[in-house]
Order: structure tokens, then C-alpha cells, then sequence
């Protein structure tokens, strides 16, 4: 009998859903809100009221997309973390109460297991080519960024992570100190197409072993720009492309200077892409010239798998459902849920 799995994803600002059919996706549907643009960022009480009004409607349609209704599903995989406390709760209730209604198994995900496993995820008429175990993935989100030791689905362990900022956000603050848009990562890697990468240097900010720092980054494009400003009025404005590029250039270096190093001390030749920030386009090219450069072998998500999304969700519910790894009904969601897949 097939496996159909439906996952539910609300841990930020996207209500997501989507249906898995013995490791296949078969839907993944996705509703933003913009109405966080304004603020400049996600304001966790709206993300949480736009969560209610989505939930029901993004569910029914990935039912439709997939061809099932609900009396076909074999369980429901949802997030439990880590995220926005109200927007989570949105997602496990639902998630609770259709598992519930259908007397079907309930299975928690951790979002950041859930955004490696898009390496072990099917297409219809697509042959896959998953990465061999063990393997090493940069997680690179908004909120994390992380070295993990994938050894197997659920076998995964971290041996780098940033002790303060995450890439995504540097990216992100960097881009409001220059009046951009949020949210600011893929607008910096807009205008760093047109600029010059080595137009300016900023500092690296080291940690230890494999770990990573990116505030005091921030910090220092933040006095660069003031001192600019001082001396040139209008210096930003007419510098913006080689500043996106400079600072993109320098945040891509870090991120890979780390990923060298690990698969050294690992002797792992396999490398892998995932998070959000995983579509920045210099990232994702600077990877393939490294990987020609070391000899590894490179795997990176698609760009629509990159963002949050429950079609990850949903094939981490596949895996875990195989080993009857079920939750129990008294199940709540984590905001700061530890990642020990």
C-alpha cells in the first residue's frame, strides 16, 4: 500500500503544504505575506493571524494538486520547530487536529533537518541522484547557518555552527542599512550582478573550529558606510552595485572557507547546499568552482526547494513514518528546538 504523507509548514512568515506519495512530491503549495514588506521585517503576531486564515485553503488545494482527499492520507508530518512561537502553533494544532479527525499517525519535524532532506526528495518522471552517505550540508537560512554531518535521513550531526548572527541575516540587516527592501538578501544579489566583488574589503570575523561569526561584520559595513557618507555625500547610492557585491563576496568566503576546512578534517568529498540562502547566486556558483578546485562532488536544492516550504517537510514525515517514528497528541511546538535529527 502507497505512503501518502501530507506536511504542513507555518514556522515563519509562508503557510505551506504539500503531499508526499511513497517519496514522491506530488504538490507543494506555498502562501506568502507580504504584508511584513512595510515593517521591514516579520512581525510574529500578523505572521501568526495570516497562518489561521491560510492554513485550511493552502491544505485543500495540495489535496486537489495531488489528486487525493483526506480520507487518503497515511499521516501528517508538520514543523515543530524552531520558529515564530505564534506562527508554529498554527501549523501544530491544525496538524493535531487532522491527525486527529482522520485517527491517522501524527509526526514532527525539525525545520532544519527538513530543509537538508530536499536532497532525498522525488519528482514525478525525474530520475533523482541523491547524495551518497555520509555527506557534508551548509545549512545557510535566515536564522542558522550551520556545518552538518548528514549520515543518514535521520542520522545528522552538527559541527560548525555561527555563535552569533546567521549569513541570512547579515544579508539581511546589510541590506536596511543601505535602504533596501525586505526582505534584503536577494536584492543584494540583484545589484551584486552589475558590481565588482573586490571593489571593497571588509573584515572576517574568525570563531573557533568550525564555527562561524558575522556581527561584527555587519558591524563594520555599518562604520564603512557612515565614514563614506561623511566624506562623500551620496556614496552609497552611486557605490551600491560594488558595495552588494563586495559584501556578498565576503560573506560567501567565510561560509566556504569553513566548508573547505571541514571536508579536510572529515576527508568527506561530498558537498551539499541548503536554506534559504542556498539561491544566492554567488554562493551557489562559488561552490561549483570550489567543487572543481577540491574534487568534490556538488549537490545543490533547487531554488523553490531553498525557501521554506512543507514539501520538505513532508519528505522528512516519509522517512520518519518508515521507521514508525510517530508523535503523541500531547506534542507542542519548540521555538528554540534543538537540532539532533
Amino acid at each position: 500500500m502507497s505512503v501518502k504523507i501530507i506536511g504542513i509548514e507555518s514556522s515563519c512568515d509562508d503557510t505551506s503544504a504539500a503531499v508526499v506519495v511513497d517519496g514522491t512530491i506530488m504538490s507543494n503549495v506555498i502562501a506568502g505575506q507580504d504584508v511584513h514588506r512595510e515593517y521591514g521585517g516579520v512581525v510574529p503576531e500578523l505572521a501568526s493571524r495570516a497562518h489561521q486564515q491560510n492554513i485550511v485553503p493552502v491544505v485543500d488545494v495540495a489535496l486537489r494538486n495531488a489528486g487525493l482527499s483526506k480520507g487518503d492520507i497515511s499521516a501528517v508530518g508538520f514543523t515543530r520547530g524552531p520558529g515564530l512561537m505564534g506562527s508554529l502553533l498554527v501549523g501544530t494544532s491544525f496538524s493535531k487536529g487532522f491527525a486527529l479527525a482522520r485517527d491517522i499517525p501524527l509526526i514532527e519535524v525539525n525545520h532544519l533537518h527538513a530543509h537538508i532532506m530536499v536532497h532525498f526528495m522525488k519528482e514525478p518522471g525525474i530520475d533523482p541522484v541523491f547524495p551518497e552517505v555520509p555527506f557534508i550540508c551548509l545549512l545557510v537560512s535566515g536564522g542558522h547557518t550551520q556545518l552538518v554531518m548528514v549520515r543518514d535521513h535521520l542520522s545528522m550531526d552538527i559541527i560548525g555552527l555561527t555563535i552569533d548572527d546567521a549569513a541570512g541575516e547579515a544579508f539581511d540587516k546589510c541590506a536596511r542599512i543601505m535602504g533596501l527592501p525586505y526582505p534584503g538578501g536577494p536584492w543584494i544579489d540583484r545589484y551584486a550582478r552589475k558590481g565588482n566583488p573586490r571593489a571593497y574589503t571588509f573584515p572576517r570575523p574568525s570563531a573557533d573550529g568550525l564555527n562561524y561569526s558575522f556581527s561584527g561584520l555587519k558591524t563594520s559595513f555599518l562604520y564603512f558606510l557612515r565614514d563614506r557618507e561623511k566624506k562623500e555625500s551620496g556614496f552609497m547610492e552611486r557605490n551600491i552595485n560594488d558595495l552588494c557585491a563586495s559584501l556578498q563576496y565576503t560573506i560567501v568566503e567565510i561560509l566556504l572557507d569553513n566548508l573547505v576546512r571541514a571536508s579536510v578534517k572529515t576527508g568527506i568529498n561530498k558537498i551539499a547546499l541548503a536554506g534559504g540562502v542556498a539561491a544566492n547566486s554567488c554562493l551557489r556558483e562559488s561552490v561549483k568552482c570550489y567543487g572543481q578546485k577540491y574534487n568534490w562532488q556538488v549537490f545543490l536544492p533547487k531554488p523553490s526547494y531553498t525557501t521554506d516550504n512543507a514539501a520538505m517537510i513532508a519528505i522528512t514525515a516519509y522517512y520518519k513514518y518508515l521507521e514508525k517514528d510517530f508523535s503523541s497528541q500531547s506534542i507542542v511546538p519548540e521555538a528554540r528546538f534543538s537540532f539532533n535529527a
